[in-house]
Order: C-alpha cells, then structure tokens, then sequence
C-alpha cells in the first residue's frame, strides 16, 4: 500500500480556551498538554518510519508562520494557504485536489489531543485499507462518557476481511439523556472529524453530493500558484465557495460511509474543562498548569480545594476553599469560571475580539 498521506487542518480560533487561545495565537499552535503544541503533536504522531508521508497542511495566511516554525521538516511539508475560512468540505477538497487520484489521506485536526499513539496509528492503518477499497472512513473513537459536545456514529454491519465496519448513522450532538443511551448501548461511538479516503474517491462523491463546491475547488486549485512549499488556491474562485462541513457534505450523504473502531485516550481540548480532564491531576482532581518554560516553577497554592485548575502565564495564584472551579491568568486577562460555563467563554467579548 501507498504511504498514507496526513492532511493536518488548522482552521479553528479555539475561542473557547480564551484568554489563553487568541486569534494570532491559536489553540493548535499552544503546548496545552505537555511541552509539545498541539499541531507539532499532530505532525509527529505521522512519522514517516511509521508508513506515513510528508504531511500537507491546510491553513489561513496569518497562520502560514506558526506551521511554518512548528514544523518539524518544513522544507518537506506542503502547505496550502487557504484565502478564507469554507469549514472543512472545502479544506478537505483543497488537499485532495492536489494530491494523486489514488493517493490515500489522513484527515487530522490540528488541535487535538491523542494520548495513545500507537493505537491511532494501527487505526490509520486499518482505515487506510479500507479508504484504499473506496470506503470514506471515520475514526469512531471509544465513547467513554456521556458527552452532549460531540457527534455520534452508530456501528452498523461489519466489512469482511477488515478491522471496520459500516457506518448506519450520523448523529447530531445529543442532549443529556440521549447521550446517556448512546453510552448504555455501547453501539456508538465519538465521531471525533478523523477521516481516511483515497482522494479521488472524495472528490467524485463531494462532486455527486456538492458539486457547487467540487468545481469551485477544483478551478481555484487548477488557478492557483506555488510559492516554494506553499500552495495558493486562486481567491476571487475560492470565495464563491458555500462553506459546508465535510459531515453534511459528504458523509452524511454517501453509501461508503465506513468506521474504524479506537480507544486511544483522545480529546478535542473543546474548552477548559476538556484540558482539566486531558491533564494529569492530584489525588483531588486539581492541577497547575502554565506556559512551558513556568513549568518548573510555584504557579499556584491550592488549600482544601477539589477539581480546581490553575492555569497562569507568570503571576501565582492562591486559591482556598473552593471545588470545581477553572482560573485562567494570561497577560492582563483573568478568567474564572465552572466546569458548566467553560462551554460559553468562546461568547465573551473578550474571546470574540482578541
């Protein structure tokens, strides 16, 4: 088999992480877990001793000079600089327009947490066997929790002769009681946006599906022009584009929806609770956390206090007495919050503007 082909996007602001995450200082591009950022944790979990080729990256023009610096090989990388924000049918397309008809890909988010490396990448393995027989596939990662955040995939008939199975349904984020029946089956999965396709196979089914945003992508592609490792897609073309999430576009609609089952300790770091429970904690569910190089020092003093985190660039925080509570300290901006009202910091001013 080809080598399997990672397409890292990097399309989110992460306001949901504010103050710490801001536009010129996105989520994917911060060491939240551990000294690594999340997008060189991406990249390196495709190692190419691992069966994995040079990555293609799809980013926004501010953050072409982030991937570049974070970029373990840069001269090796494609980057395709997108001229605005079309969600992901249209990053994806981008990246399968400018690769080989039979060249298999690797959807990876760019800011997203995977504990378990190994176990993501016998499940790229396993999905790019089937993406090599035409099948779209996601990663349906272990549901371990009731979450209302995410996406579902109901396991359907398993594929002969492979580790996957069919997809019978895509389902909505779910309220709290359904959520709780997803996990009770034990049927469904997390659909957490990871996806394995031969790229020619996503085109033609984006092109039966979508074939507003097949041809648009298609002549921005054919009108674009290189500039050494970079990619620029012609933007007056792009910008007619309808943006549309790969999932309404694509999956959703095919007959070839396929999943490949994994359990590999993942999170999308969708907001500061998600990182308090990505983190490793103290016998009372507390951490301190800060910017890489305070790692070593006293950010914070916790006194009878159960599932707090401190989260500082630089000032110490002193807190008592308190459970369940989320402090964020970076530059001037101070955010404090529950564990509920982590999901609503991405509507402060502050994060909308910063």
């Amino acid at each position: 088999m080809n080598k399997i082909v990672p397409v890292i996007l990097c399309g989110g602001s992460g306001t949901r992480l504010w103050p710490r995450s801001r536009k010129t200082m996105p989520k994917p591009f911060l060491p939240l877990v551990g000294e690594t950022t999340l997008f060189a944790a991406t990249v390196l979990r495709c190692d190419r001793q691992d069966g994995f080729a040079d990555p293609v990256v799809v980013a926004g023009a501010a953050h072409v000079p982030l991937v570049q610096a974070q970029l373990p090989d840069p001269a090796a990388a494609q980057i395709i600089v997108e001229p605005e924000a079309k969600n992901t049918a249209a990053a994806i397309a981008l990246a399968a327009a400018r690769l080989p008809a039979d060249a298999i890909m690797l959807v990876c988010p760019s800011d997203h947490h995977i504990g378990n490396a190994a176990a993501f990448r016998a499940a790229a393995h396993a999905a790019a066997a089937l993406a090599a027989q035409d099948w779209l596939v996601s990663f349906g990662i272990e549901a371990t929790a009731p979450e209302t955040g995410f996406g579902y995939l109901k396991q359907g008939a398993t594929i002969p002769g492979s580790q996957g199975m069919q997809v019978a349904r895509f389902v909505e984020k779910p309220d709290l009681e359904r959520a709780r029946g997803f996990l009770a089956d034990g049927g469904y999965s997390w659909n957490g946006g990871i996806f394995a396709f031969r790229a020619g196979a996503f085109l033609d089914e984006l092109a039966q599906h979508r074939p507003d945003i097949a041809d648009a992508v298609r002549a921005a592609v054919a009108a674009g022009h290189e500039e050494g490792t970079l990619f620029h897609p012609d933007a007056a073309l792009f910008a007619g584009i309808a943006g549309e999430s790969v999932d309404y576009a694509v999956m959703e609609k095919t007959a070839r929806a396929a999943m490949v089952p994994v359990a590999m300790d993942w999170s999308d770091i969708g907001n500061w609770q998600a990182l308090h429970q990505a983190l490793p904690c103290d016998a009372d569910g507390n951490v301190v956390t800060g910017a890489a190089s305070l790692q070593a020092e006293l950010k914070a003093e916790l006194k009878n206090c159960r599932n707090v985190l401190v989260h500082s660039d630089g000032p110490r925080v002193s807190v008592v007495g308190v459970e369940n509570l989320i402090i964020v300290v970076d530059g001037n901006d101070i955010l404090v919050t529950t564990p509920d009202g982590a999901q609503l910091v991405g509507k402060l001013h502050g994060a909308a503007n910063q």
